[in-house]
């Protein structure tokens, strides 16, 4: 069964980089906390919304964690799953959601400049498809 989500929240925590081992290799993976709102009316008033856990993985993890700060809106898409613990302190059974996300990609609203790569001339390209 494929539990695709899209949606579009604001980051309640900056992401955090770290490195697992995953068959034998290391990985890296961003967490973040991010609360997906319900907004509704022309006053745009929260109606609903949830916190999501969000893992995001390889080089879009390392990308994730250098543009995106906390407060920011961002767009995911990704494998949306429940997960369920045991509380520390208590030992009682806890239940929460958590996003593997595929993709983000920063609302346009939070951008204050935009700075690009140079391109990568690839050899015996049409320079016309490479602008």
């Amino acid at each position: 069964m494929i539990n695709e989500f899209i949606g579009i929240g604001n980051l309640g925590t900056a992401p955090i980089l770290r490195t697992v081992t995953v068959n034998e290799q290391p990985r890296t993976v961003a967490d973040l906390r991010v609360y997906f709102d319900r907004r509704v009316g022309e006053d745009f008033q929260d109606k609903g919304g949830f916190w999501v856990s969000v893992d995001i993985w390889g080089f879009r993890a390392e990308e994730a964690v250098r543009v995106l700060k906390k407060g920011a809106r961002v767009f995911f898409m990704g494998t949306l799953r429940q997960e369920i613990w045991a509380d520390d302190a208590t030992g009682e059974s806890r239940a929460g959601l958590r996003l593997s996300a595929n993709y983000f990609f920063l609302d346009s609203i939070c951008i204050e400049t935009i700075d690009y790569r140079a391109k990568v001339q690839v050899a015996n390209a049409d320079p016309a498809e490479t602008e």
